[in-house]
Parts: C-alpha cells; structure tokens; sequence
C-alpha cells in the first residue's frame, strides 16, 4: 500500500527523471538526506531505479578533523520547499474483473467503474551537491570502517541521499480494491493463498515521512571520496541475429542473462526449484525469506545462511548449499530475477498462475504475451490486434482468466483479439513475459 503511494506521487512529480520512490514505510528514515544506500540489480519491469538501506550516513564514514563544525548542524536540510500534490484517478471495471486503482483514498465502486481522488502537502528538502562537493576536500573517509571494508570486499558501488520528499503534515491514506469477486474468490480459497479479493486498508502518513528522494553515486579511493556525476554504465550489446525485433527482444536479452543456467539442469532439480517458487506464490512471508536468501549470497558471494525451518524451501535451499560457489551464484542470480519479475505483479495475478500450472494454459499464455510485446508498446499507444486463436481454450473459463491476468497488467485485451495498452504497460507486461517463459520452463520437468 505504502509503494503503491509512493509510486504515485512519483509518477506525478518526475515520471521520466530520477526520483526515487521509498518501497517501505518502516524504512523511510533511512532514506534521508546524507544517508547511504545501495543499488539493487536493474531490471527491464522496473519503472523506477531500486535502491537498498544501510543504515548508515556519510558523516558516519567521516573522519573528524579539529577546527571543523559539525557536519550540516541543521540535520541536513540545507533547502526546502513546500507544494501540495493531488491525484485523482479512475478505472472501468469490466464485468466481473476490475484492474486495480494505482492511488486511492476515498471512493466509490460500483459494477460498472471504481473512482477516487487523494490530496497530500509535501516538502522538497535537498543538501546542494557543491556543498557536497566542498565537503569531500576537508573531511576524509574512515577506510577502516568495517562498513567500508565490506563494501570493498563484495565490490559493491555506494550511494548518498542529496535530496528528499517528505510529508510535511500528518495525512490519512485509504484504499479499497475489489478484484474479481467471486471470480477470484474461489481461487484464493483452492491455492490457500494469503490475500484476499477485497480490501480497504488505510495507513497514516506522519509528519516527516520520506516519501522519495534522489541519491547520487559516491567514488571511493583510499581515504578520498568523490561525486561520481557521470558514472559508467555498461550496456548490454544487443545480437540481431536469431533475436526478436522491438520490446520482445529487450526482454529475452535479459532474461537469458539471468536464467540461461535453468537451461543446464536436471528434471529432477528444475521440479525443486518449481515446488519452491509455487510455494512461495502462495505466502508471502516465504516469498520474503527466499528472497532475502538469495540477496545475501550475491552479496556475501558465498552459501551462508541457507538454512530454512520451511519445508517448502528446505529441498531447493539444501541443493543449493550443497553446489560450488560459481554454480551457486548463478543458480542464485536465476531465482532472484524470477522473484522480482514475479513481485512486479499483483496477488490475483499470482493466483491465476497458479491456476494456470494446474490447467496447463502457461504455454498459450506465454504466446499471447509474446505477441502483445511484438507491437511496439512503450506508455500509451494506439489500439492493436493479436492472433483470436490465442484467446481460444477448451473451456470458457480459459479466456475469462487470460482476459483478467492482462488486464492486470495493464493491457486491455478484448474476446475478438483487440487491445490497448493503458500509462507504462511495458514494464508491467514484461514482468507477466518473464514469468510466464520460467514458469512455464520449470514446469516441463513435472
């Protein structure tokens, strides 16, 4: 609820600029002026570049020197502004399915549409980087800070907060979403999925709440440390031959990138690794704690802490530890990118995968999502068509899920092929594609 939030006033405020939105309200503070943060593994279904807390600041990092004042006295706010931001926002529902709202606060829903409207005062506060970049001449950097000596250790690139958004008044936030119904309601109840088709949750907003903010690379060598305004970025060299024109072929790179050791496993290890994610899918607390994993061993570049009280992860996670450290990394690499594309989604789309894997559609899913990223969507576009056949299952309820699951990914698709995309369905459908393709892999070896 906090991401989707934050999400949105980002949207708003700087939709193709590098505005970051915070994921977790019980992080904020960690995302404030002066602190450091790392950059997570970018991603083609990410709208947003992704970073994670440290819980540390550069003036913990910096070596005192007498004659100087302490370090931005004022806490780091060299520079404020204030402005209030609305959003309203409003979704059809179609029949029984209904694409869930992107903001909401108060509303009302209906059969037929779903309407809301949200009003929230903000506060820009931002240190000049010419100040930062007068600091890093008088203070030096404690190289033997055990924080620094990690980050060298894992290679691992560092960035500071220079700029924030910050509720500047306490502010109530409600959401209600209804999905589906009772179309969605029997699913949840068949896969004992965690959720619920219907929610109105509301959160308070305090004072002070970092909302977004804005971070900048820091060069670190020896004792000195420097803005780094034009890092190198390494591209990936696309090959034309053999790979799919457009979109599609963006997102097939990468996924090779990341999953291409999938290829060069047993049946046997590929249904662990099946049992795993589904299991996951299902809860959410399982979801974290294999991610969390994942993330610790390409940090840590090592099989510790592989150890799990779930007996839905004990198989995989014991695999895994057993596996030499460059298979390990790999195998790591591949599972991480798969739970990412699968987090991009919503709850009711997990369940229709689930869904899915029991009724054996995933190979005629993963062609219809195929075809849409033939046409080239990026934001909004103009209406377009896709093969009917693809929309064609032995029973009905096959569309009716095919249908809902698109939807949900922003692309409204209609019974006789027709469709368009709604605001940033790249993203969104990309995530469904990648999905779908390892899903769908995994469970050949069933």
């Amino acid at each position: 609820m906090f991401k989707k939030l934050t999400e949105s006033i980002v949207n708003q405020l700087d939709p193709k600029g590098n505005l970051v939105p915070v994921p977790s309200f019980s992080d904020h503070e960690y995302f404030r002026p002066l602190c450091l943060v790392k950059r997570k593994r970018k991603s083609i279904f990410h709208l947003f570049p992704r970073y994670e807390l440290t819980h540390y600041r550069l003036d913990n990092m910096l070596l005192p020197r007498e004659g100087i004042e302490p370090l931005f006295a004022n806490g780091g706010d060299r520079d404020s502004s204030k402005f209030t931001l609305k959003i309203s926002s409003s979704d059809r529902v179609d029949g029984s399915l209904s694409v869930p709202a992107d903001h909401a606060s108060t509303g009302v829903t209906g059969a037929a549409s779903s309407s809301q409207a949200w009003s929230i005062t903000l506060q820009k506060n931002r240190i000049p980087l010419t100040e930062l970049d007068a600091l890093q001449a008088k203070r030096k950097l404690d190289m033997n800070h055990t924080f620094i000596q990690q980050l060298k250790k894992s290679q691992q690139v560092l960035y500071v907060v220079h700029e924030t958004i910050e509720a500047s008044e306490e502010t109530s936030y409600e959401e209600r979403t209804e999905a589906g119904g009772g179309f969605m309601a029997k699913f949840y109840a068949k896969f004992n999925v965690k959720g619920t088709t219907v929610k109105k949750q509301s959160m308070t907003i305090p004072k002070g709440c970092t909302l977004a903010f804005r971070a900048i690379q820091l060069g670190i060598t020896d004792e000195s440390w420097y803005l780094t305004y034009f890092p190198y970025v390494t591209r990936t060299m696309f090959v034309s031959d053999g790979s799919p024109p457009g979109k599609l072929g963006e997102v097939e790179v990468e996924l090779l990138e990341n999953c291409q050791i999938l290829s060069t496993l047993s049946p046997d290890l590929l249904g662990v690794f099946l049992k795993a994610i589904k299991a996951a899918m299902r809860d959410r607390n399982l979801f974290q704690e294999l991610t969390q994993k994942m993330e610790a061993v390409l940090h840590d570049t090592g099989g510790s802490g592989l150890e799990t009280e779930s007996p839905d992860l004990k198989e995989l996670l014991s695999s895994l530890q057993n596996s030499s450290k460059d298979l390990l990394l790999e195998l790591a690499k591949a599972i991480a990118y798969t739970l990412d594309a699968l987090d991009a989604l919503t709850e009711d789309q997990l369940v229709l995968l689930l869904e899915a894997l029991e009724e054996k559609i995933l190979p005629q899913w993963l062609k219809l999502v195929e075809s849409i990223l033939e046409h080239d969507i990026e934001d909004t576009t103009g209406p377009f068509s896709v093969d009917p056949a693809l929309l064609s299952f032995p029973q009905e309820k096959g569309q009716e899920l095919t249908i809902a699951l698109v939807g949900m990914s922003r692309v409204k698709l209609q019974k006789d092929g027709s469709a368009a995309c709604m605001d940033n369905a790249f993203p969104a459908i990309a995530a469904l594609y990648v999905s779908l393709y390892v899903l769908s892999f995994l469970s050949n070896s069933d």
